[in-house]
């Protein structure tokens, strides 16, 4: 991902973890999730992983993941998962990040 070409990296990241996106929000982002991932406040809808978002991903605040403009202009970087809590279980989510992205 921050590497030439990163960005396109960084995108089929997305769509990966886009297809988990019930089981991990199910599964392992921590309680209270509901309560926070509401569509209001710059926050997502914690049941819709829109592919639309994906055409969208740059600065934008209301998705689930977040790419900055740096990112996009010059083709690498990182994206952000703002699904996660704060008492998420840090190594169950890093791998499944890992599974869903990089294996």
């Amino acid at each position: 991902m921050g590497e030439e070409g990163g960005f396109e990296v960084i995108k089929k990241a997305i769509l990966n973890l886009s297809l988990c996106h019930e089981e991990h929000i199910g599964t392992s982002y921590g309680e209270g999730n509901g309560r926070r991932l509401t569509a209001q406040h710059e926050t997502t809808n914690i049941d819709i992983f829109s592919r639309v978002m994906l055409r969208r991903i740059v600065a934008n605040r209301g998705c689930s993941f977040r790419v900055g403009r740096n990112t996009k202009r010059q083709g690498k970087g990182y994206l952000e998962d703002v699904r996660p809590v704060s008492n998420m279980k840090p190594y169950i989510v890093t791998s499944l990040h890992s599974e869903t992205t990089i294996i």
